[in-house]
């Protein structure tokens, strides 16, 4: 597997700023960080075998330098359960892409296990200009959109820094077990928070990062989606 910096700088000898989400995947696997398991594959016989060696239910993402969002090209399918919805689903997003896209390179589909739903969390990083990179922690989904229930810390995170951010939103209750629900894996998320403090101290081309939705259940939790951008190269 490439390194970080192999990663990194692959991209820039592409002209890119940004990291496909395979690349970013591939460093967050690097720092420790439990990424969805996930392949890449070319055709769609290949993804259908790829699928089957994840194990179903599975996700396709297109892969594309010169595409960042990949809904809005159709280039997102979800929840396929079988060989026959993998190929099928394959094609749509190659002819959704085309027609959306028609000059974007395509390397092809990134095959992802679909991981049960649960709680929802955010972790990101800007780096400011003075202080260097700020993290962010937060519920995800309506608690980071409308409530704007976050908490920020400068990198490097000491475990002290972690566990207080955690605490310090609103919504720690839903993470801590309120209403006699259980609580959740809180150890697993002080573990991601200090490996992207580690990751972005000793990568400092990483610009920003967002790492949503994090699933996080009673044991362990999975990064879904994954984005570095990368500082433009002087």
């Amino acid at each position: 597997m490439s390194s970080p910096k192999e990663i990194i700088e692959a991209a820039y000898k592409e002209n890119r700023t940004f990291l496909m989400e395979h690349e970013a995947k591939r460093i967050c696997k690097f720092y420790g960080i439990p990424v969805t398991r996930f392949k890449v594959a070319k055709t769609a016989k290949e993804a259908a075998e790829k699928a089957l060696e994840i194990g179903f239910p599975v996700v396709l993402k297109i892969i594309s330098p010169d595409i960042v969002h990949k809904s809005d090209v159709g280039g997102v399918k979800l929840d396929l359960k079988s060989k026959e919805e993998v190929i099928k689903a394959y094609n749509e997003i190659m002819e959704n892409v085309k027609k959306a896209k028609p000059n974007a390179r395509i390397i092809g589909v990134l095959v992802q296990e679909m991981v049960p739903p649960s709680t929802e969390v955010i972790i990101g990083v800007s780096k400011d200009p003075q202080f260097g990179p700020a993290i962010m922690f937060g519920l995800g989904g309506i608690f980071v959109e409308i409530l704007k229930d976050v908490s920020f810390r400068i990198a490097p995170l000491r475990r002290k820094d972690a566990e207080e951010m955690i605490r310090e939103i609103k919504s720690y209750p839903i993470l801590a077990g309120a209403r006699g629900r259980p609580p959740l894996d809180i150890e697993e998320i002080i573990h991601i928070l200090m490996a992207v403090s580690r990751m972005c101290m000793e990568h400092p081309e990483i610009n920003q990062l967002d790492l949503n939705p994090i699933m996080v259940y009673e044991k362990g939790a999975k990064v879904v989606d994954a984005r570095i951008i990368l500082e433009k190269k002087a």
